[in-house]
């Protein structure tokens, strides 16, 4: 995943990110609220694996009890769940139009705890206008600003449902989760060679400079290193 400025330039993930202020951004038009208005359903998670070892499922069972207590609804797609996109169980480009124009929110819940683990689960959301809870261990201001996001392993599942009411009941407040986007936008890495992996270890590989300064390590040392994804 990158980000880039609103003039396309690279700006992040860096351990240090220098986001606007929420305060600072403008406000979105009217056409990216018609957008958000189509929203009616409250979360949607899409999951295959059902025993994770950071035990989001055991998360999500206690969240959707606090949710029926605000009646509100989480609707698990995929291998884990009970419904399904277009004509298959789980349709990846089925399920994001879905995604992007009913729910107001989305599960981007790791399976492993470690340290800036973060995959596609966090960038789709970004991409389909939909806020993302995340749930993990990473320093997610490396990767969104504030406001853009709600993070479950800080709030526990009955703030979160709380939380969640509060905003969909509040038009403003949810349009306000998306001001991000006249100054940021998300991409994945594959999309511009310069961002590219296969690319970078292809022109790395080809640089002088860096032959002379191979080094070996054990793939044992890697494998088994303090920061390998762990259990919660």
């Amino acid at each position: 995943m990158i980000v880039k400025d609103s003039e396309g330039h690279v700006v992040g993930p860096n351990e240090v990110m220098h986001w606007r202020k929420r305060e600072q951004m403008l406000p979105i038009d009217s056409d990216l609220k018609n957008i958000l208005d189509t929203k009616h359903k409250a979360v949607a998670w899409l999951v295959s694996n059902c025993n994770s070892m950071s035990k989001r499922e055991k998360f999500v069972q206690n969240l959707e009890r606090e949710m029926a207590v605000h009646e509100l609804l989480l609707d698990t797609f995929g291998k884990c769940g009970k419904y399904t996109c277009g004509s298959k169980r789980l349709l990846l480009p089925d399920c994001w139009e879905v995604i992007q124009s009913d729910y107001y929110f989305y599960l981007s819940f790791e399976n492993s705890f470690s340290k800036d683990y973060v995959t596609e689960k966090l960038l789709r959301p970004l991409q389909h206008y939909t806020v993302p809870i995340v749930y993990g261990s990473a320093n997610y201001t490396r990767y969104m600003p504030d406001g853009a996001y709600l993070n479950a392993f800080e709030l526990g599942a009955k703030k979160l449902a709380a939380e969640m009411k509060s905003i969909i009941d509040n038009k403003e407040r949810y349009y306000n989760f998306f001001k991000w986007r006249n100054h940021y936008s998300y991409h994945d890495i594959s999309e511009d060679s310069a961002t590219d992996n296969y690319c970078r270890l292809c022109a790395a590989l080809h640089a002088n400079d860096t032959r002379a300064k191979t080094e070996d390590i054990p793939f044992t040392d890697w494998w088994n290193s303090p920061f390998k994804c762990s259990k919660l």
